[in-house]
């Protein structure tokens, strides 16, 4: 059976499930969050053909000069409001009822844009100040302490991300930013010294990638530190597994299993040298890591012994500087092995590499070969792209959690506050509705584990369970000294994915944004079996209200389910292509619209983001495609995935492959093309461009996700938390915290001022 799915680099829930498929048949996804279709329905997808138009003999079209309103809306719609303004003022004595409307629209334009301009020189103003202020105490105390350099680096960030591109130069320039650079280095290489690899990424390197994002020398280097943390955390136990569950089932023969399935069904031709020397090289980084990091590895593991109440044996003890010596040796002479084959290497070359590094590993430096393997692994298939992995044992329930945002749970969204977990929201008809939990309730424990320092993940991992079972969870309401155990029955958990702009007090959404002039707002969250039938009951009710207009906000949408993707085009199109994908071998597989059931043409505007990926960007790339030209992006560029992923069982014995199998295409042929491939060119031009570009800057990300939290909290009808009612932010508030959907707002009016001037 197939699983046709599209999704993203970084789920924002951890909840899903595919059905199951032999190891023969994969699951088709993308790049974000996922779902899975029945295989009757993802068979029938597969085979829809686009279909050639037949040629026929047509009369000579008459030319059709464009109206005063055709020629503003057409300038808004690409963003530029400076020409439209420009033909505003050239049409002002004959200016039309809809001529003065469009004025208006772009004059609320200007406002927003001198608004923003304004705070945007303001706050750059605000940390120069403050700059100022940490170098006069810097010259009195020294610049010595990594805290003092973590505070000039928040703010040279800030200044920098507010600062324009002359501004930018003047602030690198500062000999005291200059100082804080030089100093943040030093400090990096005192904390690798002592394996502390993180701190290394997080005082130093971390900053200095998000300074200057095109340094590839910082953003390299920062990913190099961020594997070896990671090398680092895959030793230490947490609440949720202890170091050795961890990596329980770990076999070489899934690995070799992978590496059958992928030389045949991958994209494209695998270029097995560049896969064996990244793996190499991550095998000296693990030895490296080890040794460095294994007293901070054996302290955090004591910790835990301690927490637990019981002894834990050690996983492994370090090689000493003979083995290393000789480990070290070992793996140069395969990387001579492999340069002295300068047409590259076979499958099974690679695989016998593979084989030769355990073998090494026995006789030399020893290291677990479990984390040996699955080190080696991730790092090899990661030469392929960042979307081709394994999945091992012990994380396919949480994959198929995330596939299918579907779990057994609670029903409550968590976030961390001030450092502790706390319930963000809860979710309509799920236990935690009826339990006596409620928004802004901090979890201290979950079944008796305190949760001070558990992550998010771990958390939801604790939370979740087999429908049936119960979880104490004990809570501590805002203002209150007293816990109390809450015990909840788990259940299964649907998420949705069509969301309004607002809950009502009933918890209800709200999809009409501007009843006044009838403009509609879905927010689709990804795309899983659901989401298709979900949109379509919202389009019919905002339709039975008379809606005119409607925005359609895709950002922070990781993707989902491909032929949900392609539905969701197929309702706002009658005809032509949708998307076809693209494999290294076989037929190339489309989608075409139906003309049945097509909603009204009404204007079309979709939000998109660099948070927007895969199916996202399928959505968006074929509505603007200028094939169909059926709706306007405002925005930003999307993420640029451009690939399909499928997975099987084919490694075995509980263990997953994710691997990329096809490229996609959109209407008019072009590729979306991959931010990863694309970088390596030096372009930027990859995934979905918006026709109205808007960039967030990250003060005004966080205002809309404040706003918009607010929005979305469903709370119990009793909610006493806090310091007062629940806030529920108006429409004006609302556009006033996210310039996107503001700006795409007055493009959208000035499209439904268009149609209403066209004759019918």
């Amino acid at each position: 059976m197939f699983c046709l799915l599209i999704t993203c680099v970084a789920a924002v829930f951890c909840w899903s499930n595919c059905y199951g498929m032999s190891s023969r048949e994969p699951s088709v996804i993308e790049i974000s969050s996922p779902s899975s279709i029945e295989p009757n329905i993802a068979d029938a997808v597969l085979s829809i053909k686009a279909r050639a138009e037949p040629c026929s003999v047509r009369a000579p079209a008459v030319s059709h000069v464009p109206s005063v309103v055709e020629q503003i809306c057409s300038d808004i719609s690409r963003g530029n409001f400076a020409g439209a303004q420009k033909r505003i003022e050239e049409n002002k004595k004959s200016a039309t009822p809809a001529v003065k409307e469009l004025e208006n629209i772009v004059l609320e334009y200007e406002a927003i844009d001198q608004k923003r301009q304004s705070q945007r020189e303001s706050l750059y103003r605000q940390q120069l100040t403050e700059l100022d202020k940490l170098r006069a105490e810097a010259d009195v105390n020294g610049l010595n302490d990594v805290n003092d350099i973590n505070k000039a680096f928040a703010v040279i960030a800030k200044a920098s991300e507010y600062a324009n591109e002359k501004q930018k130069k003047e602030l690198m320039s500062i000999g005291f930013v200059k100082e804080v650079i030089e100093k943040s280095r030093v400090k990096a290489v005192e904390f690798e010294s002592k394996g502390e690899w993180l701190n290394a990424y997080v005082d130093c390197y971390g900053w200095l990638g998000r300074i200057d994002e095109n340094n590839d020398v910082y953003t390299n280097y920062a990913e190099e530190l961020l594997d070896k943390a990671n090398i680092v955390a895959s030793f230490q136990d947490s609440p949720c597994e202890t170091s050795q569950e961890r990596y329980e089932g770990v076999r070489k023969e899934m690995f070799s299993k992978a590496i059958d399935a992928l030389n045949f069904n991958y994209v494209r031709i695998i270029d097995y040298s560049q896969m064996a020397d990244k793996g190499i090289n991550r095998c000296r980084q693990l030895a490296d890591v080890m040794t460095r990091s294994y007293s901070q590895i054996q302290k955090s593991r004591e910790e835990s012994s301690a927490k637990k109440g019981k002894g834990m044996a050690a996983l492994f003890i370090p090689p000493d500087s003979n083995q290393l010596a000789a480990w070290s040796a070992g793996l140069n002479a395969l990387s001579n092995e492999i340069k002295q084959s300068p047409v590259g290497i076979s499958k099974d070359k690679f695989i016998d590499i593979f084989e030769k590094v355990l073998a090494i590993n026995s006789t030399t430096a020893a290291l677990p070969e479990k984390v040996l393997i699955a080190q080696f692994a991730e790092a090899s298939l990661s030469s392929l792209d960042p979307y081709t992995t394994i999945v091992w044992p012990q994380q396919t329930s949480e994959f198929e959690k995330m596939m299918t945002n579907e779990f057994s749970g609670v029903g409550i969204v968590l976030s961390k506050e001030k450092g502790l977990l706390t319930v963000g929201s809860l979710m309509p008809d799920t236990p935690a509705y009826n339990s006596g939990i409620d928004a802004e309730d901090v979890i201290e424990k979950v079944d008796g584990i305190p949760t001070k320092d558990m992550s998010i993940t771990c958390a939801v991992k604790n939370i979740t369970g087999p429908a049936g079972t119960k979880v104490t969870l004990t809570v501590r309401r805002p203002q209150e000294e007293e816990t109390r155990d809450i015990t909840i029955t788990r259940a299964k958990i649907t998420v949705a994915t069509i969301l309004g702009w607002q809950r009502s007090q009933s918890g209800q959404w709200v999809y009409m944004l501007d009843d006044v002039n009838k403009i509609g707002y879905v927010r689709i969250t990804s795309f899983d079996e659901r989401t298709s039938l979900g949109l379509e009951k919202v389009l019919l009710e905002l339709e039975a209200q008379g809606m005119k207009g409607l925005i359609l906000d895709l950002r922070i949408n990781p993707g989902g389910l491909l032929n949900i993707a392609a539905e969701v085009v197929d309702k706002f199109i009658d005809e032509g292509a949708i998307v076809s994908t693209r494999p290294r071998f076989g037929a190339w597989n489309y989608m075409s619209a139906r003309k049945e059931n097509t909603h009204p043409d009404y204007p079309l505007v979709i939000l998109i983001s660099r948070y927007s990926a895969s199916a996202s960007e399928i959505v968006s790339g074929a509505l603007a495609d200028p094939k169909h030209k059926r709706a306007v992006l405002v925005g930003e560029r999307t993420y640029g995935k451009g690939s399909v992923q499928g997975v099987v069982y084919h490694p075995g014995e509980g263990a997953q492959l994710k691997y990329t199998m096809a490229y996609y295409h959109l209407p008019s042929g072009q590729r979306v093309e991959g931010q990863e491939a694309m970088k390596k060119q030096g372009r930027t031009d990859w995934g979905v461009g918006p026709n109205v570009e808007i960039k967030l800057r990250r003060d005004e990300m966080d205002k809309m996700s404040d706003v918009r939290m607010d929005n979305d909290v469903l709370v119990r009808a009793d909610h006493v938390n806090g310091s007062g009612a629940l806030k529920k932010h108006t429409m004006e508030e609302t556009l006033e915290s996210d310039p996107q959907l503001a700006i795409g707002l007055l493009v959208l009016k000035s499209e439904v001022i268009q149609k209403s001037e066209r004759p019918e």
